[in-house]
Parts: structure tokens; C-alpha cells; sequence
């Protein structure tokens, strides 16, 4: 019995160390399956993070990138809009003056330009909502103009400002526009043609032309060109043909000078041929030749 248990002992210990290292291979084993997962893991969030970051950066650019659009869209149809009306809006200037529930009253300032002419609109503008619908109408209107000449437009102004119709002033002021083009156009074009006939002392936009020949001092021609609007909005040009003769020549005539008629033969020509080649033969006949060489 004695020599049985020395034997039994040692197949004990070993069976022990057997498991002893058995246990910590176990646990090294487990440390090992331990740092992969972290290092899974980190790797892991370390991707989902680079993820979230350049997706955020790519939203933003998204945001930009879709807000510029809008922006050179916008900037494009108001070029559009410039171009089919012909207005240039410089500034606009809204103010809420009343709101509660279905109703909102504001003053709006509105600086623009047509062409030469600058003008300014304040109004009101009263919006009432009815379920889906909202209707909005100016319950008042004040017109600004800045142009040299406003008294052909000033009875039209008040009707305006009376009947608060801003669209007919917008298409009105466009048209009138058009017609001052049209003439500082001819005025300039005969002055750098006709130089030694034409004189423009206030300018190309100017409604007189001058017309005179050295040879001839004191006597002179003038071409009123004038543009008219009616109460109505309806734009019509007004060119008339004046003369100017001294004293002493209105003495050697034994009936009164031309200059009568030549204003009723300039109104034929104008019917019959248009204001540039009506003007035309009256620059002509003033510089006593047919031959004078255009200039440009």
C-alpha cells in the first residue's frame, strides 16, 4: 500500500500540471481573442468615424455646391427678367407693417432704372389668405421720377398713383424709354455725320437739335423732338421744325419768309418718310449741299 502511493501521487501531480498548463493556455488563448476584438473594434469605429467626417464634409460641400446653383439661377432670371421688361432694380425694401392671422399689410420701397430713367415706387400691399388662396392688392401707391423732363409724364403719374395700376406704369415707362433711346440715337448719329450743321448744346439726350450753316450766322433751325404720354399710357413722339431768321433778313423778304412752310413741308416728310429721313433732308437743305461727306 505504502509503494502504491508514492506511484498514485506522482500520476496525480502530473495529471495537475497537465491541467495547470492546459488552464493557462486557455487564458492566453482568451488574452489573444481579446486583443483581436479590440483591435477589431477600434479599427472598426476608427472607419465608421473617417465615415461620419467625410460625409459630413461631403454634405457641406452637397449644401454649397446646391445653394450656388440656386444662387446663379436666381441671378439668371432676374438678367432675364431685366432683359424681357427692361427695368433694373437697384434696391428693394420690405417692411411688415401689420400682421394678424389672415391678413399682412407691407411697405414695400422699390429704386430702379429703364434705360435713362430712375425712378422710385413705395406702396402697400395688403395679402388675405382664404383657405389655400391668397390674394394680394397695392392699396397705395407713390411714383418717383428722376428724368429731365417731366411734364409729359406728370398727368400721367397722378393716374397712375390714383388708379395704382403698376403694371401699366412698368410697361409705359418701358415704351417711353425706348422712344427717349430712339431719338438720342438719331441726334447723335446726324452730329457725327452733319458735324459742321448739327450742334446738340445740351447733349445727346437732349430734346433740340440746332441746325445752322456758317455761312449763314443767325439763322437756324430747330428740331423739337419731344415724347408725349397721354393719361392713358399711350407713348407718341412729338418732333416739330422751328426757324429763326434776324430782323434785318425778315426785311429784304416783301412776304413772309419760308419758315412756315418749310415746319408744314418737315410734318409731310415725317409722314411720309419717318423722323431719320425727314431730319436728314432738312440737314441737307440747311447746308446748301447735297455733297457734304459723313464722317466715320
Amino acid at each position: 500500500m505504502s509503494n502504491e502511493n508514492p506511484e498514485e501521487e506522482n500520476l496525480l501531480e502530473a495529471e495537475v500540471q497537465r491541467l495547470q498548463a492546459e488552464i493557462k493556455a486557455l487564458q492566453q488563448q482568451q488574452q489573444d481573442v481579446s486583443k483581436d476584438v479590440t483591435v477589431q473594434s477600434r479599427g472598426r469605429m476608427q472607419d465608421a468615424l473617417r465615415f461620419l467626417c467625410g460625409r459630413s464634409r461631403d454634405l457641406e460641400e452637397t449644401v454649397v455646391s446646391r445653394l450656388k446653383e440656386e444662387v446663379e439661377e436666381l441671378e439668371e432670371d432676374l438678367k432675364l427678367q431685366t432683359q424681357w421688361n427692361g427695368v433694373s432694380v437697384n434696391s428693394c425694401i420690405t417692411r411688415t407693417l401689420q400682421s394678424r392671422d389672415q391678413e399682412r399689410v407691407q411697405l414695400c420701397r422699390l429704386s430702379a432704372r429703364c434705360s435713362q430713367v430712375v425712378f422710385q415706387v413705395e406702396l402697400q400691399l395688403s395679402e388675405v389668405k382664404d383657405g389655400s388662396r391668397t390674394e394680394r392688392t397695392i392699396s397705395d401707391l407713390n411714383l418717383v421720377l428722376d428724368f429731365s423732363d417731366l411734364q409729359s409724364l406728370s398727368s400721367f403719374l397722378s393716374r397712375m398713383e390714383e388708379t395704382r395700376d403698376l403694371l401699366l406704369f412698368l410697361r409705359t415707362i418701358r415704351t417711353f424709354s425706348e422712344r427717349c433711346d430712339d431719338r438720342t440715337r438719331t441726334f447723335q448719329h446726324f452730329q457725327e455725320k452733319f458735324p459742321s450743321v448739327v450742334s446738340l448744346p445740351e447733349g445727346c439726350g437732349s430734346e433740340v437739335m440746332i441746325l445752322n450753316h456758317p455761312e449763314l450766322p443767325g439763322c437756324a433751325f430747330f428740331v423739337h423732338w419731344s415724347i408725349e404720354v397721354s393719361i392713358g399710357g399711350a407713348v407718341a413722339p412729338n418732333i416739330q421744325l422751328l426757324s429763326k431768321i434776324p430782323e434785318q433778313a425778315m426785311q429784304l423778304f416783301p412776304a413772309p419768309p419760308a419758315g412756315g412752310a418749310a415746319a408744314e413741308a418737315f410734318q409731310s416728310l415725317l409722314r411720309i418718310l419717318g423722323p431719320e429721313a425727314a431730319i436728314e433732308s432738312i440737314i441737307r437743305a440747311v447746308s446748301l449741299s447735297e455733297d457734304e461727306e459723313p464722317r466715320g
